[in-house]
């Protein structure tokens, strides 16, 4: 059984001293017990608002609603509040409200990119599939935050089921990402069915699940849910640590729990100004994700989304960051730094430039260190010309799996691949008077 630590134990106490770790580890508890108004924050950090910072939070929050688990309350470092990174994240500021012209309800148009009901096809071959729409926290630099808090936008089971309809109608579909809210919130055999569904999908190659549940609720991942979960392989489950200090003991079993059923495990940060928009957070907290098997994935640029623009970054500030990554630590460490563009561009990877200058048969280069150096290209070079006629290329396009075809002797016995039973020598006369 968890021992809590002495943070968690402070705020459980302050619900109620008989409050056990037990309840406290139940993650349908947290949910009961999240803190959704300025008074009871108040009481459960032991501190006091001036009246001019609680009109603005509640100001803030009758347009942009306030939600905090327990536990991730308990992650505030009260002695410094108002840097806190965790605060920041789950507390309102006054400055959400500040609108710039260039920011935008929806700005990332999934709206518009929405076929039916609950998808959103924007790329070729995969699709996005809002399971939910509950969240376990209302993170403050929420990129759907026009959603946050709407009953009109969680989606029914005929919704799903329409939306499941139009994957199993579109064959290249290859790749379905379950979104939300988060779909961990929903109970784990309404999360089965769902999966169920998309499994007999023949198309349907591989199914991601974005959850911050291990970041805000790490309690909901559950011995149950894993068993769960392992029904429906290949699963990919990609998560949303944006600080180091994000990364606990807690937080660190749930993760263990979800590498140990065999799920790959990505994270995907968002640059947050006054949160993590400093080369060495950010590299701690990816060496932090490694540490934990957690592969970074995006570090993306914060939305123009209405009420972000006190964490928005110059994008210079992204390119700094990623360059004090590349050649500094492990490459599977550096995430792909992007800008989802404004009116459903999608995802464009915006890198350093390691690529000086180059002619007919050279590249000249730099390295992390500042190293120039030069690539000598091939002097012939002789492209196989693509009409498209595949038929008659010279490529080798059988892509299908290789047979494993080449066992031989006893090895072909003992192969599974292979349905021989019995090895017989040529001449063997038995056989050869079944000729007869």
């Amino acid at each position: 059984m968890k021992t809590l630590t002495l943070s968690e134990q402070k705020i459980a106490d302050l619900f109620d001293n008989k409050i056990t770790a037990a309840q406290w580890t139940n993650w349908k508890w947290q949910l009961a017990h999240s803190i959704r108004d300025i008074d009871t924050i108040e009481k459960l950090l032991n501190v006091e608002f001036s009246q001019n910072d609680r009109e603005k939070i509640i100001k803030t929050a009758e347009k942009f609603p306030i939600s905090v688990t327990p536990y991730y309350l308990s992650l505030i470092d009260t002695s410094d509040m108002e840097n806190d990174p965790v605060y920041k994240q789950a507390i309102p500021s006054v400055s959400e409200l500040i609108t710039s012209k260039s920011e935008m309800s929806d700005p990332l148009a999934e709206d518009k990119d929405s076929p039916v009901g609950g998808i959103t096809h924007r790329y070729p071959d995969r699709v996005l599939l809002l399971a939910s729409n509950v969240c376990s926290m209302y993170c403050r630099h929420c990129t759907r935050k026009r959603r946050v808090g709407d009953v009109d936008y969680i989606p029914d089971k005929k919704t799903i089921e329409r939306a499941i309809d139009y994957i199993k109608n579109t064959p290249k579909v290859r790749d379905v990402l379950l979104s939300g809210g988060d779909p961990f919130l929903l109970p784990d055999d309404y999360l089965d069915w769902i999966l169920s569904k998309l499994d007999k999908i023949e198309h349907v190659e591989v199914v991601r699940i974005g959850t911050r549940t291990p970041v805000v609720l790490p309690y909901r991942i559950t011995d149950e849910l894993i068993e769960m979960l392992k029904t429906h392989q290949p699963l990919w489950i990609n998560t949303h640590f944006n600080h180091p200090r994000e990364i606990t003991s807690s937080s660190r079993m749930a993760l263990r729990k979800l590498a140990d059923g065999g799920f790959p495990l990505g994270n995907q940060s968002v640059l947050l100004a006054g949160v993590n928009d400093c080369p060495r957070i950010m590299k701690k907290l990816m060496h932090k994700l490694v540490q934990n098997r957690v592969r970074p994935y995006y570090l993306y640029q914060c939305d123009l989304s209405e009420g972000l623009a006190h964490f928005r970054t110059p994008v210079g500030k992204g390119i700094e960051i990623v360059e004090s990554l590349i050649g500094h630590t492990s490459g599977f460490a550096v995430p792909t730094y992007v800008i989802d563009a404004p009116g459903g561009g999608g995802k464009i990877p915006v890198m350093p430039n390691y690529l000086i200058s180059w002619s007919t048969n050279k590249v000249v280069l730099r390295n992390y260190e500042g190293v120039i150096t030069t690539y000598k290209e091939p002097d012939s070079y002789e492209p196989i010309f693509c009409d498209r006629n595949c038929d008659d290329c010279r490529l080798h396009l059988k892509l299908d799996d290789a047979d494993e075809y080449k066992a031989m002797g006893i090895g072909k016995l003992l192969a599974d691949f292979d349905k021989t039973i019995s090895l017989t020598p040529a001449n063997n006369e038995r056989h050869s008077r079944r000729n007869l």
